[in-house]
């Protein structure tokens, strides 16, 4: 097997394979970024809710469990 020898990509071409590429992104409307900031705010309000309830029952059953000693 021959080894093919890869040619360096020029500056200039970089930033057009750049451009190219970028035009090919399908970026999201303003209405799509803020319903999706929202599930992510209200997801992260229960989800903190939720660890906060888990972390008190461990610091209660860690308590509960230094008094017996």
């Amino acid at each position: 097997m021959a080894e093919e020898k890869k040619r360096k990509t020029s500056p200039a071409e970089f930033v057009n394979q750049v451009r190219t590429e970028t035009s090919k992104v399908v970026w999201p409307t303003r209405e799509e970024t803020v319903r999706t900031s929202i599930f992510v705010f209200i997801f992260m309000v229960i989800l903190s809710l939720f660890f906060f309830g888990i972390d008190s029952l461990f610091n209660a059953v860690v308590k509960f469990l230094l008094t017996l000693a």
